[in-house]
């Protein structure tokens, strides 16, 4: 005789407040509690996983592939616009910028499973490459920061075509995909470029790029740009942090070397917007041992049979104990996250492009996020952010497709989108607060080669 527990109502637990430290040490359990049943409103990631059987912890997320009912349909054409905002003080000196994590064909390969209901020919990497480059060009970014890249050389050729120069930082191990920016020369110019190998770290294969640009028409005015894939894996939150923080860090000091320049960060950062992660990158902190490790991402509420309410969507009491009795951190993972007293911090004020141009309620949640930058058939949510410092200000953003069109498409890469993510494009200004920032260096130093594409 079997039982379940039904999220039909709030299933939650009062939060517990000790006063020793929240550590698990010696292998046992911390006895700290918290909420954990919430309810979604419309089209929001809930609460409510689905049990992981027969898969590891890390890949809980991807444990059941939803079968769409919409999947038989015709899929149609994603159309996207503009939406414009109304910055105060922002100069005529603008730029813009697009974030697309555009899915590694080895990725693609490796992971079929999560593209059944995606037409075989829409899969097909000449094809897929083809469309992306459409989309980038037919926006006109000056910068574009690409995610899980592994066929630079095939996107390089394109891109150049196109007007672009460009460079790569691919991950560390086994993995065969990376980061990859690229830039109108025409429009900006490369001052400086760092990678990041978060391996060195002990935060895993990921990596990171930075790099500083002065505009070619305006050589007062200069920003950093960074690009970031953070780890995937749902259940190391810490990991996570330490990457964000990390990234963030170095940011601060480059941009404190060339005069306090403006920053953007973007990337696909694994967090949704209801996530502690989120809360971290938008507030600068973050008290982690309020939280669980495993939970801090939110990736695990976003299964499309979740998101859209479909019936059988119950938790394994098993696996809801699991969660309550491990779900204390060790001193090993708050020193992995970076935690000074149990607190993780960043140097930056950071704002979210889209969370700052309103959109309609059927493209965004209420914080102003996308509601869906990521769709297959295990995940249906936002996990891709542009995020900017003071000295700059959003004038448009290129809006996501409305909900009910984009869940028709039964999954990306569709017709005309060559990714299982939607590309983020804003452009941005300076503001005149920045009028005489990035001319505190007087010595200009370059260290990438003139020479084109750079591949570190």
């Amino acid at each position: 005789m079997g039982f379940d527990v039904s999220f039909s109502f709030s299933f939650s637990f009062s939060p517990f407040q000790p006063t020793s430290p929240h550590l698990r040490r010696s292998g046992k359990p911390l006895l700290f509690l918290h909420t954990l049943g919430r309810s979604p409103s419309a089209f929001r990631c809930s609460n409510n996983e689905l049990p992981a059987a027969g898969s590891s912890p890390a890949l809980s997320s991807y444990a059941s592939r939803w079968i769409n009912p919409l999947r038989r349909r015709p899929s149609p054409e994603i159309v996207r616009h503009w939406i414009e905002a109304d910055p105060q003080l922002a100069s005529e000196d603008r730029f813009t910028l697009a974030s697309y994590n555009i899915l590694g064909d080895r990725n693609a390969s490796k992971h079929w499973d999560l593209y059944a209901d995606v037409p075989p020919s829409y899969m097909k990497w000449e094809r897929r490459r083809r469309v992306i480059c459409e989309e980038l060009m037919g926006w006109g970014p000056d910068i574009i920061c690409l995610q899980e890249v592994d066929r630079y050389i095939d996107l390089s050729e394109s891109m150049q075509r196109g007007g672009y120069v460009g460079s790569y930082k691919r991950r560390t191990g086994d993995s065969v995909d990376g980061c990859a920016i690229f830039w109108r020369d025409k429009k900006l110019r490369l001052l400086e470029a760092e990678s990041i190998e978060f391996k060195a770290l002990g935060l895993r294969d990921n990596v990171a790029q930075l790099s500083v640009f002065e505009m070619c028409e305006a050589e007062s005015r200069r920003l950093l740009v960074g690009n970031i894939h953070v780890l995937y894996n749902p259940s190391r939150g810490e990991v996570k942090l330490g990457q964000i923080r990390f990234l963030s860090s170095r940011a601060h000091s480059l941009a404190k070397k060339w005069g306090n320049i403006p920053i953007l960060l973007s990337g696909d950062f694994n967090t949704t917007p209801q996530s502690a992660i989120y809360e971290f990158l938008s507030k600068s902190q973050l008290d982690i041992l309020l939280h669980d490790r495993r939970e801090l991402s939110g990736q695990r509420s976003c299964h499309p049979s979740q998101v859209f309410g479909q019936s059988g969507n119950s938790t394994s009491p098993f696996i809801i104990m699991d969660r309550l009795f491990n779900s204390g951190w060790s001193e090993e993972e708050v020193r992995t996250a970076g935690a000074d007293a149990g607190v993780v911090a960043h140097p930056l004020k950071l704002n979210s492009a889209y969370s700052k141009v309103n959109g309609s309620g059927t493209t965004r949640y209420l914080n102003g996020e996308p509601l869906a930058t990521s769709y297959h058939s295990k995940f249906f949510g936002t996990v891709d952010y542009i995020w900017y410092s003071d000295g700059l200000v959003p004038t448009r953003v290129l809006d996501t497709p409305p909900i009910n069109i984009l869940r028709r498409t039964g999954g990306l890469p569709c017709e005309n989108v060559g990714s299982d993510h939607l590309a983020l494009v804003s452009e941005f200004a300076f503001t005149d607060l920045s009028e005489s920032w990035g001319m505190g260096t007087s010595n200009l130093v370059c260290r990438c080669e003139d020479s084109f594409p750079t591949i570190w």
